[in-house]
């Protein structure tokens, strides 16, 4: 009896053990994205309200979506056919930044979908080859049409997928990021980086999210606060090849449309 209580204290306490050490881990992430967050080195370097004439600082990919300005914010529409290509859009940043940058915005979801995605690119240039130069607006008229296909291929960039959904009716939502491009002989998924968040990061319609996303040469995060409380994703990026520099993109696929307000973007 005393063998099996002995027994039974043991494993009690390596559960203890476990979940306390899943607790630090937790924390010791939460600790490194603040103190990231408060660096002193960070410089305002992108600032934009979305109230006003949205074509000063951004450019559209996309002839189908709606962008229009209003106190509430950029109201940004991807067209409403879902599986036409035509109807993706993505809004570009004019400027570029460089090295570890720092993203915070206010984001409203408009649309009722419960399929398609949302998606963040951080810092994209052309990956050179051909006619896809790393300006990426040199070749803008290639995307008038923005098929996710002509990114994923074409681009070096991070990429945080976040209020998404399968592309089926009632799919589970995620948040995950990916580095593009994609190598030619191989399928989309290996641009995907672990771990994928899956059922986390729910978006509800009509509330509002601060979203803040640091990247640095070993950490990307996305962060997202509401009323409903706070929810915090990280990836290891120090064995990947490090993205350095290029324009911030805000995706909308096909049917979903979003608020964006008090854009702003720091960088060291």
């Amino acid at each position: 009896m005393i063998h099996k209580l002995r027994k039974q204290q043991v494993i009690t306490l390596a559960i203890v053990s476990f979940l306390f050490s899943l607790n630090s881990i937790g924390q010791n992430d939460s600790i490194v994205f603040a103190n990231l967050r408060d660096s002193k080195s960070w410089n305002l370097a992108f600032q934009d309200d979305c109230t006003n004439d949205w074509t000063e600082n951004w450019s559209l990919d996309g002839l189908i979506a709606t962008v229009e300005n209003t106190q509430e914010g950029m109201h940004f529409k991807a067209g409403p056919e879902y599986k036409n290509d035509a109807h993706h859009a993505v809004l570009w940043t004019k400027a570029s930044f460089f090295g570890d940058i720092k993203i915070e915005y206010d984001y409203i979801k408009t649309d009722e979908e419960a399929r398609c995605v949302n998606i963040l690119y951080i810092q994209a240039t052309g990956d050179g080859e051909g006619v896809h130069e790393a300006d990426i607006s040199k070749w803008k008229a290639l995307r008038e049409v923005p098929a996710m296909r002509t990114y994923f291929e074409n681009m070096n960039t991070l990429h945080i997928s976040y209020s998404a959904f399968g592309n089926q009716e009632n799919s589970f939502h995620y948040v995950r990021a990916r580095r593009y491009p994609k190598p030619d002989d191989q399928p989309f998924k290996v641009t995907q980086l672990d771990p994928s968040f899956d059922k986390q990061g729910f978006f509800k319609t009509g509330q509002k999210y601060h979203i803040t996303v640091l990247k640095t040469k070993e950490h990307l995060f996305f962060k997202m606060e509401s009323k409903d409380g706070v929810e915090l994703f990280q990836w290891d990026i120090s064995k990947i090849e490090p993205i350095t520099e290029g324009r911030i993109g805000l995706r909308q696929m096909y049917t979903r449309a979003s608020i964006y307000k008090n854009f702003k973007v720091y960088s060291k």
